[in-house]
């Protein structure tokens, strides 16, 4: 028997009737003569709404007990979905992560899942059931509850996918599939009907809707990704990995516009040019599960450089006193700071080993009177860090320069 994975998102259970739609929605897949298993989010702002209380009673929270905490919130959405679907005739069970076998490290608000146990969730597809599992959440080898970080039931439910060798993963959420740029800042972005794993990743990395980690293990395992819309039946995204030969000459080189907002640049001033400095600044970072993005380190002058590097504005706090304790054995004189930047990227497999796309952004961002701050590319990605403030119309004028409205 075809097995499915489904995942559906805050906003598609954020209520008692959305949470019946949702059931309904699965009960129509097992009518067909389908297994499933459905991984649930929090309701709505649920998870939000936790994190605010924990901090009216704590100033900072302890990590270990917010996850927790965070946790209860999928538990609530997956059995109230639960009890949907035997109301409405079908038999189905919830799993916790726990329950459903995830197990992660212990890198409690980020943590990584790095197996899955899926017998109990087998031996209940055995017996007929739809199986409900909390998503977002898992348990170190010393049977403590983590959360995966946001958008981390995107995650469980691909991960599910792949330990239990399901057809595809479908993604229900709020949207009906992968744009070319975000339609609420574009209103002419163009719905995508496939996309390659690899660019994907690259916008998931840069703040379209959707885990990075779950691309990663997708492409890893070759788990088809459908992206959808809960509330409607229209066609979605499907991510896979896309057949390209002889693709670069049929059909546009940019694929999408995407942008990160709400991030931070850290500068430490003056460090000795030698081996070892930049790891010497990276480690104790890394150590304190700080995550570092975009670095660009000053060309030296007289053997003395500078070191500048973006982290999301929530870890600038954490970050910037960790270089602050860092700087005197770094040898450097001060550390600096600017927390009003946003990224923007153009991302398209088609753009590699072709010039002038990189000249391209810069004159249209240059036109738009927008100011660079930070330049990095990879091979399918070109990134500009600019003014927060500004980075809607960068979007904008970048998906027009780019033509990616239109239909090629």
């Amino acid at each position: 028997m075809e097995l499915v994975v489904h995942k559906y998102g805050g906003s598609s259970v954020a209520d008692a009737q959305k949470i019946e739609n949702v059931a309904r929605r699965i009960g129509k897949v097992k009518e067909s003569g389908q297994s499933i298993v459905a991984v649930a989010s929090a309701m709505g702002d649920t998870t939000d709404e936790l994190i605010d209380l924990a901090h009216t009673v704590a100033a900072d929270p302890d990590p270990r007990e917010l996850d927790l905490l965070l946790s209860t919130g999928e538990l609530v959405s997956c059995t109230l979905l639960t009890m949907a679907l035997r109301n409405l005739g079908y038999d189905a069970i919830t799993l916790s992560g726990f329950q459903a076998g995830i197990r992660t490290d212990d890198m409690y608000g980020k943590a990584r899942i790095f197996s899955i146990e899926p017998g109990r969730v087998q031996s209940e597809l055995s017996e007929g059931k739809v199986v409900i599992v909390a998503g977002f959440q898992g348990i170190t080898e010393d049977l403590d509850i983590t959360t995966l970080g946001r958008g981390g039931s995107d995650t469980t439910a691909v991960a599910l996918a792949a330990a239990l060798n399901a057809e595809r993963c479908d993604i229900y959420t709020d949207v009906d599939g992968i744009y070319t740029a975000d339609p609420r800042i574009v209103p002419n972005a163009r719905k995508l009907s496939e996309i390659d794993y690899e660019e994907m990743l690259e916008l998931a990395s840069y703040g379209a809707k959707m885990h990075p980690r779950s691309i990663e293990l997708g492409a890893v395992n070759g788990v088809p990704i459908y992206v959808a819309s809960s509330f409607s039946d229209s066609a979605g995204t499907l991510i896979h990995r896309v057949d390209k030969v002889n693709e670069l000459e049929n059909r546009v080189k940019v694929t999408g516009i995407a942008y990160q907002a709400n991030l931070a640049k850290i500068t430490v001033r003056s460090l000795p040019d030698r081996p070892g400095i930049a790891a010497a600044l990276f480690e104790p970072l890394a150590a304190r599960g700080i995550s570092v993005d975009t670095i660009v380190q000053n060309t030296s002058l007289e053997r003395i450089t500078d070191i500048s590097f973006t982290v999301s504005r929530s870890e600038l706090t954490l970050a910037f006193a960790e270089s602050q304790k860092l700087l005197s054995q770094l040898g450097g004189t001060e550390v600096i700071s600017d927390d009003t930047l946003a990224s923007v990227h153009v991302v398209g497999s088609g753009m590699q080993n072709t010039p002038g796309y990189a000249s391209r952004m810069f004159r249209i961002l240059a036109e738009g009177n927008i100011n660079i701050d930070m330049i990095t590319t990879s091979e399918i990605r070109i990134s500009c860090i600019i003014k927060e403030e500004q980075v809607a119309d960068a979007v904008r004028l970048l998906h027009e320069g780019f033509e990616l409205g239109e239909e090629n």
